[in-house]
């Protein structure tokens, strides 16, 4: 995988010089404005009596026509006047705050000998509306210290400077204050208190001032409804919503239904929300740009793909908003190549939009895209957010390259973001996918130490556990646990019950179970589908059915990981009752269900073979699913099980395409097991003609080889593995014992109790070898002697895990271990004796699922 060049970071940006402080003097001649008089000069004859209204109408002229010159004119020509009245210098400042510049507002202001609150309004409400909020209170203070008395005006743009730096205590003292000089009658100054305290997420407060209103105007209701629905208060939105309408005299704005509308499609209130429709094509307020965006993203979330398009399709007007909309329509549906040709007809574009279009590659799984896309931001200087540079981290570890994921990590340290909690936790995961483990330690190792941000840990328990690492996962979940560095979420849960699933922790996962329950996190449909898939790979079914049957809803998972626990019991007749059941609530399968069905097959008490190969071939016209290899290799091993050899032998002769190593494997499997020498040599050979590509085929093609006696042969292409940089995955059994995995590969004596454990071994194997057990050396893949082959057989990692929970567990409690990969058939034969010579039952999870040996038998049937 070619790694993406990115381009090099655009210029910095040139930021202002900051504005020095006004000069204390306020003399007129001082801040004269530079400039040229030029034409306007020449025509400014005013009569002697009447220069205000004539210099205001002027003023009111540069503004309309966006005429700097004309205002700096105006204002060089009012230096003349004997004595300019107050208005004229307060509409001069306006004029100025109005055309953006704000320093000659700023200067005229010094000038002014005797500001008045008209002029002191004037700067604070400007200054608070763009972002200068300290700039506006400073100037209220210094008003109030001049015994300037306040209006209503004043109070309005104080009011928005506390709202928007979320300043609740000023605020509160302002609202004192109005109330003391009775100005919370006023309409205006109510409806700024309300928005204050729902900027500052005081929602009871701005309801109390709603409800004590003696006259309210639509603002007053837009205000509350909009504070209610930004608080994801939808229901108490959608009431007051409905209680202006049964009013009288007010009626909703193109704000109100917009607002409503986005509450309708957020609450799931469909019928409100078509109501709302209709009520905005009543009174004409459809075609709004506001009302129509809103109605677009109603309908993208419940109404048809048709719907959206023709109400995009049929707006007038359409601005950014509209746009971006429309391109995050088209990526949830998947019409990635539709969202982009909207994105192209874009007649302007920002950030947002190319976000939208960053986000949807992402979704879609085509992160290459997203990366594509990125460079063209950055080459064409767009502005890129926090939210720009998390996609694209994201999309780079989907993307899965490591040296692509260094450019992308240097890029974002070169923007200066690399201390947002939020991109830390996006650049660690990235790490973690890429193959970069330490230095997405180190990422969290810095990160712990200053702000012990919850997403770090969570993203490093993540990422532990990705990297096949449970016990690390775990250590730290506990860690942080304890330091309450960590939030146990749906993520959290989530990750710890798959680390669960995969060790066999049940008393972890129990735990996990009672604080997702304490926590209410078992709405959440991902922790309901992890909790069936956990209980269920720890050997308990009847959980896993307990949890499947009490979750509110289900998806496709949840029924996947309810079928795939009675395959792994090898329960295939409750799999497919199970479907029985999907079909009956019209529940469309995927590709993986319908693999999981196939494979039920294999486990069924009596032979399916038609019924199985009816279903393979319906795939396609039933649910429009392409069988794939995995399908074909499950539906061999199916026929090869019940001794169909020569049919499965014939299917994948059949098949449209060439068949992989693992379908000739699942035939080989079979012929082993059914003892068929000519098939499995002819299986053999297939697997032995085709270039290995995978670290299983090298393997399986080298423990053919082995088998047959050609160890030449076998170390070659073991040399070649090596070679193209694959590893092979080292057997692994383990056991849980006292809260704590004791893990144990073959001949390994790195245990503490390993001399303990290599005793009761030798005890079993005599025992064993007593009542008929012969060991089948055929598993010993060496070129070694054939007594030496038995001691590779008698000390393989399973019989060892098995033999210390044997020593250390009491009474006739079962003995569970799990294994990484195949238990071996010689180890499968030997556990059927122990469990006959110890009066024990003995539950072994490998790779294929539980096989519970009890009295000399085994669940799977012998195989």
């Amino acid at each position: 995988m070619a790694a993406i060049n990115l381009p090099s970071m655009a210029a910095p940006i040139s930021l202002p010089h900051p504005k020095p402080p006004p000069n204390s003097t306020r003399s007129l001649s001082l801040y004269t404005p530079q400039f040229s008089l030029s034409t306007h000069t020449k025509t400014l004859q005013f009569h002697a009596s009447k220069p205000t209204k004539h210099y205001t109408n002027l003023l009111h002229l540069a503004v309309q026509n966006r005429d700097t010159e004309l205002a700096k004119a105006i204002h060089a020509s009012i230096l003349k006047l004997h004595s300019p009245s107050s208005y004229l210098f307060n509409t001069l400042i306006l004029t100025y705050l109005k055309l953006g510049l704000t320093s000659h507002a700023h200067k005229v202001f010094d000038c002014v000998t005797s500001p008045d609150i008209v002029t002191y309004t004037t700067m604070v409400s400007w200054f608070a509306k763009n972002n200068r909020e300290i700039e506006a209170v400073k100037l209220f203070n210094e008003m109030r210290r001049l015994g300037i008395e306040v209006n209503e005006y004043s109070f309005v743009g104080i009011l928005t400077a506390c709202g928007r730096v979320l300043d609740l205590e000023l605020g509160c003292q302002v609202h004192s204050l109005a109330a003391k000089l009775g100005c919370v009658d006023d309409t205006y100054v109510s409806n700024a208190l309300m928005g204050f305290y729902c900027k500052c997420g005081c929602l009871g407060y701005a309801r109390k001032v709603f409800d004590e209103m003696s006259e309210r105007d639509v603002s007053s209701w837009n205000t509350v409804i909009s504070g209610l629905v930004k608080e994801y208060e939808y229901e108490q939105g959608l009431g007051l919503f409905r209680e202006l309408l049964q009013g009288d005299g007010i009626e909703a704005d193109r704000f109100t239904l917009s607002t409503v509308l986005t509450a309708c499609a957020e609450h799931g209130a469909v019928m409100e929300g078509r109501e709302v429709h209709a009520r905005a094509v009543k009174f004409g307020l459809e075609k709004n740009l506001s009302v129509r965006n809103a109605l677009i993203g109603f309908y993208s979330k419940w109404g048809k793909l048709k719907d959206v398009v023709h109400l995009f399709d049929t707006m007038p007007v359409k601005d950014v908003i509209t746009w971006t909309q429309m391109i995050s329509v088209c990526m949830e549906s998947g019409l990635v190549e539709m969202a982009e040709k909207v994105f192209d007809k874009m007649p302007e574009r920002n950030c947002v939009s190319y976000n939208a279009l960053l986000q949807g590659f992402f979704q879609n799984g085509v992160p290459s895209r997203a990366l594509y896309m990125f460079c063209r931001m950055v080459s064409k200087g767009v502005e890129l957010d926090d939210f720009s540079l998390t996609i694209v981290i994201n999309a780079c570890g989907l993307y899965v390259d490591k040296d692509t994921s260094k450019q992308i990590h240097g890029f974002v340290l070169k923007c200066g973001v690399g201390s947002n909690d939020r991109i830390e936790s996006a650049l660690l995961d990235m790490c973690s996918k890429c193959g970069r483990m330490t230095d997405a330690e180190e990422i969290f190792r810095c990160n712990s130490l200053t702000r012990k941000s919850s997403s770090i840990w969570t993203s490093m328990i993540c990422g532990y556990a990705r990297n096949g690492l449970p016990d690390k996962a775990l250590s730290l979940f506990f860690e942080g646990q304890a330091e309450q560095h960590m939030v146990v979420d749906e993520i959290v849960s989530t990750t710890i019950l798959g680390i669960c699933a995969t060790l066999g922790f049940d008393r972890i996962g129990e735990q996990i179970h009672s604080i997702a329950f304490k926590l209410d996190l078992l709405h959440d449909i991902r922790v309901g589908n992890a909790l069936i898939g956990m209980y269920s790979k720890c050997g308990n079914m009847t959980a896993a059915i307990n949890v499947f049957n009490n979750m509110k809803r289900h998806d496709i998972v949840s029924w996947n990981s309810l079928m795939g626990g009675y395959i792994f019991h090898k329960q295939g007749d409750n799999a497919l009752d199970l479907w029985e059941d999907m079909k009956k609530k019209n529940v469309n399968p995927d590709l993986i269900t319908t693999l999981l069905i196939i494979s039920a097959y294999t486990h069924t008490s009596l032979s399916k073979v038609d019924e199985c190969y009816t279903f393979f071939h319906s795939m396609k016209t039933a649910y429009n699913i392409e069988p794939d290899s995995n399908h074909y290799a499950s539906l061999v091993s199916v026929f090869g099980k019940w001794g169909f050899l020569e049919e499965a032998e014939d299917i994948i002769k059949k098949m449209p395409y060439d068949p992989d190593p693992s379908v000739w494997r699942a035939l080989l499997d079979n012929c082993r097991v059914h003892m068929n020498t000519v098939i499995g040599k002819r299986a053999a050979k297939e697997i032995l003609a085709k270039k290995p590509n995978d670290a299983s085929t090298y393997i399986l093609v080298s423990n053919l080889y082995s088998a047959s006696g050609r160890w030449h042969c076998s170390e070659t292409i073991r040399e070649e593995m090596r070679e193209q940089g694959f590893q092979k995955r080292p057997g692994k059994s383990w056991i849980i014992h006292d809260n704590k995995v004791h893990s144990f590969y073959a001949r390994d004596k790195s245990h503490a109790c390993s001399k303990d454990i290599y005793s009761g071994l030798d005890i079993l194997v005599l025992e064993c070898l007593k009542i008929g057990y012969v060991p089948d050396t055929s598993f010993v893949l060496h070129e070694v002697e054939e007594h030496q082959k038995r001691d590779f057989l008698y000390y393989h990692s399973a019989k060892l895990a098995v033999t210390y929970g044997l020593l250390m567990t009491k009474g006739r409690m079962p003995v569970r271990v799990m294994k990484n990969i195949m238990l071996c058939g010689d180890c499968h034969s030997f556990f059927k004796y122990v469990s006959v010579v110890t009066k024990r039952e003995i539950h072994v999870r490998d790779a294929s699922g539980f096989h519970c040996f009890v009295n000399g038998e085994c669940t799977c049937k012998g195989k």
